[in-house]
């Protein structure tokens, strides 16, 4: 055999091996994909996350695996927990996320995902990255919603965020002055110290009641959804202050709301009671 007829065969012949190398890891990285599933479905999330890892390096391009290894990681996130290693997990789920989400930005649970870790991280002790999670939270369920525009979750937890950011500024408000928050519009609290609140709450009530009746119109039976509109028009009854026939009307919706949501739990639970074989659907569309 001539020269370039042995350089010819050679390589067909690595070529081969090659294809066979990478087909043996490929039914490797599938046996620690399923795997990693089984831990995952006990619980073993540890378990998981070293399988997932194992499946990801054997075959990047493994349909799932990445997915799997980052709401693996997510489930290991303690919520609120501010400590280094806590953090670390949470930061390398989103960051594996984000690499799904670069191939399809359309994900909605990789979407969702990353929002829910943001959410779980925020701790109010410490103010500064509690606002700057909150804000991570509200722009990944916006980009669900740009995706999904009635997903009632999505809108449910931006309403949500902005009814915390608008009570923890009238907290401060109150708490600098030496003044219980009284749930009902705080109309005896200084002028002084209602009106500049005003300005500072009132695009974050709005917003808020935005999406939290976007949720009910899109889960009538939302009952979380319900109690949130409930503190929301007790919110504006302090962006409110001063105009007393607002005030009122605020507190009476916030009554109302507050009734729908008594009401649609005890719908919600005698529905779960009543399903064939206790088998129903609870408010999220969850089976139970």
């Amino acid at each position: 055999m001539n020269g370039p007829a042995r350089i010819t065969a050679f390589a067909i012949t690595l070529a081969g091996m090659v294809l066979s190398m990478s087909g043996c890891d490929q039914l490797k990285a599938r046996d620690q994909l399923n795997k990693g599933v089984e831990a995952y479905k006990s619980a073993h999330y540890e378990e998981a996350i070293g399988h997932f890892q194992n499946a990801t390096q054997l075959d990047p391009n493994l349909p799932m695996a990445k997915t799997y290894l980052a709401t693996a990681l997510a489930q290991n996130v303690v919520p609120g927990l501010n400590t280094a290693e806590n953090l670390k997990t949470a930061q390398q789920s989103i960051d594996i996320f984000k690499e799904v989400l670069a191939k399809d930005p359309t994900d909605v649970n990789s979407l969702k995902q990353v929002a829910g870790i943001y959410f779980s991280i925020a701790n109010p002790s410490d103010n500064a990255k509690w606002l700057d999670n909150l804000g991570n939270a509200k722009i990944w369920q916006e980009k669900v919603l740009a995706v999904d525009p009635k997903d009632p979750e999505a809108a449910y937890t931006v309403g949500v965020i902005d009814w915390m950011e608008a009570h923890a500024n009238l907290l401060s408000a109150l708490q600098g002055a030496g003044i219980n928050d009284d749930g009902n519009g705080n109309q005896k609290a200084p002028k002084k110290l209602m009106e500049p609140l005003k300005a500072q709450n009132g695009p974050l009530v709005d917003e808020s009641l935005k999406y939290l009746n976007q949720a009910v119109e899109n889960r009538a039976n939302y009952e979380e959804a319900m109690t949130y509109l409930n503190l929301d028009y007790r919110a504006k009854a302090n962006v409110d202050f001063g105009d007393p026939a607002a005030v009122k009307a605020d507190l009476a919706a916030a009554q109302d709301w507050t009734s729908k949501a008594m009401s649609t739990r005890k719908a919600n639970e005698e529905k779960k009671n009543a399903g064939p074989g206790g088998i129903t659907m609870d408010s999220s569309g969850n089976l139970k």
